[in-house]
């Protein structure tokens, strides 16, 4: 996926187990985070920087969501406990994850593996991607962002 690109159809299911696909935010701009795994102290981080932030991205017309291979069920627990707003959608087939080419080989400590490389599209209101950030700030995501469309 690259600036320009439409982003796919089918974006995941929600915490409800319902598929949800980019023709349901039809007309609004989104912000698509991918992130490794729920629970885990980077993503946590920057969930909950886009939790406290998301007054402000919301007041600028973006629906915002987070994706990641996890289950519904551990998506349900991670947006509970840490009271997260936004919408969580489970890719645990990483049919999503593939089709975005954030699930990639990824090292850590010597041994190689598939994973989900930490990454944001912001797209515009038809749905082709605007910006990609490769280098997510976890801990100041939503500054990150907010500089980013602030330009």
């Amino acid at each position: 996926m690259v600036t320009g690109d439409k982003i796919p159809e089918v974006l995941g299911l929600n915490t409800e187990g319902r598929e949800i696909k980019a023709a349901d935010f039809a007309g609004k701009p989104l912000i698509i985070y991918f992130y490794p795994k729920d629970n885990t102290p980077g993503c946590t981080a920057e969930a909950c920087s886009i939790r406290d932030g998301y007054g402000e991205l919301k007041a600028l017309g973006y629906e915002i969501i987070g994706i990641s291979k996890d289950s519904v069920a551990s998506h349900v627990k991670f947006a509970d406990k840490y009271s997260l707003p936004f919408i969580l959608l489970s890719d645990p087939d990483t049919t999503v994850n593939q089709a975005f080419g954030v699930w990639q080989k990824k090292k850590m400590a010597g041994r190689e593996y598939m994973g989900t490389v930490r990454t944001t599209f912001i797209t515009d209101a038809d749905h082709h991607v605007t910006h990609i950030i490769t280098k997510v700030d976890t801990k100041n995501a939503t500054e990150q962002l907010l500089k980013l469309l602030a330009r």
